[in-house]
């Protein structure tokens, strides 16, 4: 089961968009009309994968996208807006560390395939985070018994 926040200040688009991914039976979407509650529940619950619009009252999508990569560094960021332009694609790579950029209107199928393929690096990258603690761990208990024979 992954887990997917979805933030844009318009509910009709967070119920599309809930819609839309609730096609697969192992997402679990969780909507925000409010970037502020979101960053709160993000603060007390994890998630994979979080989509974000990019024009907000208060915060825009790329700081928004920003404070989560702070709170939640394994989280796939996908921005979402209707704004194109340069600026906005570099600032959401390079400021918010966004994995894909979507325009509005969005394809469903083009959307489904990109958090897909979000979620499959995430699990990627928790997985190598957790091989590499392993062996960490096991170089330790290596050293420790290499001490203990030379003792």
């Amino acid at each position: 089961m992954h887990r997917i926040m979805v933030v844009d200040d318009e509910e009709n688009i967070t119920r599309a968009l809930s819609r839309t991914l609730r096609q697969d039976p192992d997402w679990e979407v969780e909507t925000y009309t409010n970037a502020q509650d979101a960053l709160k529940r993000a603060r007390s619950s994890l998630f994979d994968a979080i989509i974000s619009d990019y024009n907000m009252p208060g915060d825009n999508g790329v700081d928004f996208l920003n404070a989560m990569r702070e709170i939640q560094p394994d989280a796939v960021r996908i921005l979402l807006t209707g704004v194109v332009n340069v600026d906005t694609l570099m600032s959401a790579i390079n400021k918010a560390g966004a994995f894909r950029f979507y325009t509005k209107p969005w394809d469903d199928d083009e959307l489904i395939a990109g958090v897909r393929e979000g979620l499959s690096f995430h699990d990627l990258a928790v997985e190598n985070r957790m091989l590499a603690e392993q062996v960490r761990d096991q170089r330790a208990e290596l050293e420790r018994c290499r001490m203990k024979l030379q003792g």
